[in-house]
């Protein structure tokens, strides 16, 4: 999809910031640069579309910066072949990108409006991959079977060990884990076998998460 001179602009911007931080990821930047960012940010923030800012969407929720969703994709370490779960589906950008970089993409939200509006913005972009549904992501899916990587954008008090199991052996998983002042910070796991490998990585914005479905919004 051709981009206008800003969506070019801003993207170049982008790559410039993401090698600065050692992020050289060809397959991840070809498919962030096909992600039109705009069809995912609310009209009047446009203008901050490929800025590393926070914007409000629907329902109370967040769209990350760009510069973070791209952090958080490289860190996964993707593979075509790789099935994945995605819990906060927000705008649907960074499900959109993982569309674009894995076999299959299960992305949740609590809010059927970020699920309608995910939804028709995956049709517009025809990423038949992505599978986009209601559902409390506090509680784990069930009869979804095991997933390569799992990637949680909505914060836990602890690591929840219930998405930990859903993870195949070599697995990865990506979650924010509310600490001291009320901070959330992403954790790594990475499984082998029954054991669990945890890495510290960075503090993220991202909101507690809520259980249950919205029964409104």
């Amino acid at each position: 999809m051709v981009q206008s001179r800003s969506g070019k602009e801003g993207f170049a911007a982008l790559c410039l910031r993401l090698r600065a931080k050692g992020i050289v990821n060809n397959d991840l930047l070809n498919a962030v640069e096909q992600t039109p960012r705009h069809f995912f940010v609310p009209a009047e923030h446009s203008a901050h579309a490929w800025s590393s800012r926070t914007l409000p969407i629907e329902c109370g929720a967040i769209l990350e910066g760009v510069d973070l969703a791209a952090r958080l994709l490289d860190a996964l370490k993707l593979k075509p072949s790789h099935r994945v779960l995605e819990i906060g589906t927000g705008s649907g950008f960074t499900a959109a990108v993982l569309g674009r970089l894995t076999e299959r993409v299960l992305t949740v939200d609590r809010y059927i409006t970020l699920v309608t509006l995910a939804q028709e913005r995956m049709d517009k972009l025809s990423l038949r991959n992505v599978i986009v549904r209601q559902a409390d992501g506090s509680s784990g899916l069930q009869g979804e079977g095991t997933f390569d990587r799992i990637l949680v954008t909505a914060a836990f008090s602890s690591l929840p060990r219930i998405y930990a199991e859903q993870l195949v052996s070599g697995g990865v998983m990506i979650a924010p884990v509310i600490g001291e002042g009320g901070v959330a910070r992403m954790i790594k796991l990475t499984k082998s076998g029954s054991r669990f490998e945890r890495e510290e990585m960075f503090d993220v914005p991202y909101q507690a998460i809520i259980p249950h479905t919205a029964k409104i919004l």
